[in-house]
C-alpha cells in the first residue's frame, strides 16, 4: 500500500528475527488505521473530477443559453423535467456524496455502493433522454447526459477492476507476513548462538587427567 502510510509490504520479510518483524508489523497496522491506499485515493480523485466536470459543463450551458442568472431562474426555480439540465447536475452531486461517504469515509471493501449509484444514474439518464426534449437543445443536450453516463460507468470499472483487487492483494501479503512472524520465534534471533552440550567422551578424558596425577603421587 501507500509508502506514506506504511513501509513497503515486500520489505517485511527482510528483517532478521521476530523483534524486527514485529516492529515493522506494528508500523504497518498503525498506517492501516490512519491512511487509505494510493489506488483508493485515485478513485476518490476521479469521483471528485466527475462532479467538477459535470458542474463545469452545466455552467457553460447556462452561460451559453442566455446568461447564468437567467438560466438558473429557468432551470432551477422553474424546474422542468423535460427541458432542464439541473437534475443531471444533482445526479453528479448524488454520485459524489454517496461514493465519498462509502469509500473514503466508511472505507467499504465491497462493490454494492457503487452498484447502487451506477444503476440509479443509468436508469435516470436513459429515461430522461427518452422522455425529455434535451436532444433538441443543441450540443449540450447530447454532451451532458452522455458524459454523466460514461463517468458513472468508468467509476464502476475503476473500483471493481483496480481498487478492490489491489487492496485484496495487499491484505493477502499482510497475512503472509503475519504467518512469517508466527514462525519467527521458532528460529534463533540475531546475535543468539547455541553451543552443543559437552560430550560424554570429553568428560571421561578430563576425569582421567585428574586421576593420573593422584596415582603418580601414590
Amino acid at each position: 500500500m501507500d509508502s506514506r502510510c506504511s513501509s513497503s509490504a515486500d520489505s517485511r520479510l527482510n528483517g532478521r528475527g521476530a523483534g524486527s518483524l514485529n516492529a515493522r508489523l506494528e508500523s504497518y497496522e498503525a498506517g492501516e488505521k490512519t491512511c487509505i491506499s494510493a489506488v483508493r485515493r485515485t478513485f476518490c480523485l476521479f469521483v471528485t473530477f466527475d462532479l467538477l466536470f459535470i458542474s463545469l459543463l452545466w455552467i457553460i450551458e447556462l452561460n451559453v443559453n442566455g446568461g447564468i442568472a437567467k438560466q438558473l431562474n429557468i432551470e432551477v426555480l422553474h424546474y422542468d423535467y423535460h427541458a432542464s439540465f439541473f437534475d443531471i447536475y444533482l445526479l453528479a452531486v448524488f454520485r459524489f456524496a454517496s461514493l465519498i461517504l462509502a469509500y473514503a469515509v466508511c472505507r467499504l471493501n465491497h462493490w454494492w455502493a457503487i452498484a447502487v449509484t451506477t444503476a440509479v444514474c443509468s436508469a435516470f439518464l436513459i429515461i430522461k433522454v427518452i422522455l425529455s426534449k434535451l436532444l433538441s437543445q443543441g450540443a449540450f443536450g447530447y454532451l451532458l447526459p452522455i458524459s454523466s453516463f460514461i463517468l458513472a460507468w468508468l467509476q464502476t470499472w475503476l473500483l471493481d477492476f483496480k481498487v478492490l483487487p489491489q487492496e485484496a492483494q495487499d491484505r493477502l501479503r499482510f497475512l503472509s507476513i503475519m504467518d512469517a512472524v508466527d514462525r519467527a520465534p521458532l528460529l534463533p534471533s540475531e546475535g543468539q548462538f547455541y553451543s552443543p552440550p559437552e560430550s560424554l567422551a570429553d568428560s571421561d578424558e578430563e576425569l582421567a587427567a585428574k586421576v593420573d596425577p593422584e596415582k603418580e603421587l601414590v
